[in-house]
């Protein structure tokens, strides 16, 4: 049985732009009709729907009041916390701003799975996470690490990854050694270039306060007052990411992430990744985060896509 409910908004322009494509969205989630109104939004459907809608819409309106930037793939986040019911919890508390941009763009946790992540780097000394394409795992660690520079927490920012081939070989590529390596390195002078601005990151770049190499260039180095991130850690054997680990020096802090549904080692070898969450999560000062598909703020298809894969992987 179908009944009706009307929900008051103050922001009611901005839930109905875009041609009203957030209800729509909403509408499609929770199987309901949903139609903009003088003052506010009426909703038609079963109790449950109504139910849900009525603690979806005055939580996107709350947001709004706080200038909170919206987007499709924010309103689907939220849609995916109330059918789980933990758009309370994500409601209870503010993500604060890590810091902005030289253009100008706020960064912050925009997930409870992210929250954790930025919240575990921010309370330890080492932090090893595992999560989806998208879900924030490099950008928001080499966040934290930008943040811990500015905030003088450490001296250094030294960023590193295992330059392991996705079906390619180095040698057909053209150049030197450091030609060669560098188009691993990319995504990390993406956001590095994003959260830095060109001139400040050559600048520390040229200085050495940050360094961006390859995992081979760790062996043998004591690295103190320093923030070490290592990305795309899947592709790490035991002995490489012990290596890693091991490199750790006074006042410095460790972030390691991958993704181990792209593991391009060869047959036979384990990752390191998968090793180093099982044996040293009991240790203190080290946590493990595991980020999910509801953490992707890719393209909506991004998460579509993993969804997927990991549902044929699943049968």
């Amino acid at each position: 049985m179908k009944e009706e409910i009307f929900v008051d908004v103050k922001h009611l322009s901005d839930i109905c732009a875009n041609n009203g494509s957030w209800l729509s969205l909403a509408a499609e989630a929770f199987e309901c009709e949903i139609v903009p109104c003088d003052s506010g939004i009426s909703v038609t459907g079963d109790i449950r729907s109504l139910d849900h809608v009525s603690q979806l819409i005055p939580a996107i309106d709350a947001l709004l009041d706080k200038k909170e930037q919206l987007d499709e793939s924010t309103i689907r986040y939220l849609c995916l916390l109330e059918k789980e019911n933990r758009l309370s919890e994500f409601m209870e508390e503010d993500s604060p701003v890590l810091f902005t941009t030289p253009a100008g763009r706020s960064i912050r946790a925009k997930t409870l799975g992210q929250r954790v992540y930025v919240d575990a780097i921010a309370k330890n000394e080492v932090v090893i996470c595992k999560g989806p394409a998208g879900s924030g795992k490099t950008f928001l660690g080499v966040a934290m690490a930008v943040l811990a520079l500015r905030n003088r927490t450490v001296s250094r920012i030294i960023l590193t990854r295992p330059a392991v081939e996705a079906g390619e070989k180095l040698g057909y590529l053209p150049g030197d050694i450091e030609e060669k390596v560098d188009p691993y390195m990319r995504p990390i002078y993406d956001a590095l270039l994003e959260l830095m601005g060109r001139e400040n990151f050559e600048r520390n770049l040229d200085r050495g306060i940050i360094e961006v190499s390859p995992l081979a260039y760790m062996r043998g180095r004591n690295l103190d007052d320093s923030f070490i991130l290592l990305d795309e850690a899947q592709n790490t054997t035991i002995e490489q990411m012990m290596m890693f680990l091991t490199r750790m020096g006074m006042n410095s802090r460790v972030c390691v992430c991958g993704d181990t549904t792209q593991i391009d080692l060869p047959f036979g070898y384990k990752n390191g990744l998968d090793d180093a969450m099982n044996i040293l999560k009991d240790i203190k000062g080290i946590t493990t985060v595991s980020l999910q598909e509801a953490d992707i703020v890719r393209n909506p298809l991004v998460q579509k896509i993993i969804m997927a894969y990991n549902a044929r992987e699943r049968k």
